[in-house]
C-alpha cells in the first residue's frame, strides 16, 4: 500500500500557482485550502463594512485604504511561514496598496502588517477564525482584528495589548468601541445585517 504525499507550496510557488479554475485559496502550511463562498449573509457584511470604513477614512483623512477580498497577509502557523490568509477585509496603508500594484497582493513577513482585518465567520470558520488566525494576527501585530459572527449574533474586536488580544464583544444595539475607527457609530445589529438594517 503506498501512501498519496500532499506537495507542499513554497510561498512563491503559491503566488505563481493556477489551477485554471476561478477558485480562491489560502495557503495553509504549504497546502492549498479552497475558500468557501459563504452566504450570501457573508459578503453583504464583508461589504458593508468595506464600504464604513471607506467613508469613515476618507470623512477623517486617513492615509489608509480598505479591500475586501484582494490582499493575502502571510502568517506563520506552526513556526513555518508558509501561511497566506485572505481576510474577508484588510484595512492598510495607502502607500503599501500602491506597492501591490504590480505584484501579487499578498502583505509579506518583511512588510508592515495591516492597520486592521476582519474575518466574517461561517459554520466551516469558526475555529479557525476564533482560534488560528487570533494566534496569527496577534504575532503579526496586527493592531485590530474584528471577528463578526452571525452565528452567535455578536461582534468581537480583538486589540493589540502587549503581544496578546484583549477581547471586546458587542451584540444586539450595543455600539462597537474600536481604536482604530473611534467615530464608527454602528451597533452589532447593523453590522451584522450589514446594508439590510432597518431603523
Amino acid at each position: 500500500m503506498t501512501l498519496a504525499t500532499v506537495e507542499h507550496l513554497t510561498l512563491e510557488a503559491y503566488l505563481n500557482y493556477d489551477d485554471g479554475t476561478n477558485t480562491r485559496y489560502e495557503l495553509v502550511n504549504g497546502e492549498l485550502t479552497p475558500m468557501s463562498l459563504g452566504l450570501g449573509q457573508h459578503g453583504e457584511i464583508a461589504d458593508f463594512l468595506n464600504n464604513q470604513f471607506r467613508s469613515n477614512i476618507s470623512e477623517n483623512k486617513q492615509d489608509w485604504v480598505s479591500k475586501q477580498m484582494v490582499v493575502g497577509v502571510q502568517s506563520p502557523r506552526a513556526g513555518r511561514w508558509d501561511t497566506v490568509r485572505i481576510p474577508d477585509v484588510v484595512v492598510m496603508l495607502r502607500s503599501q496598496w500602491r506597492k501591490l500594484q504590480n505584484r501579487e497582493a499578498v502583505i509579506t513577513l518583511s512588510e508592515p502588517p495591516p492597520v486592521l482585518v476582519v474575518e466574517v465567520v461561517s459554520q466551516s470558520t469558526q475555529s479557525i477564525d476564533y482560534r488560528a488566525k487570533r494566534s496569527e494576527y496577534s504575532v503579526l501585530d496586527i493592531a485590530e482584528y474584528w471577528i463578526v459572527d452571525p452565528t452567535e449574533a455578536k461582534v468581537t474586536i480583538l486589540s493589540l495589548k502587549e503581544g496578546w488580544y484583549d477581547a471586546a464583544e458587542f451584540t444586539g444595539t450595543a455600539l462597537i468601541e474600536s481604536a482604530t475607527f473611534p467615530s464608527l457609530d454602528l451597533s452589532a445589529d447593523q453590522i451584522l445585517q450589514g446594508d439590510l438594517y432597518v431603523n
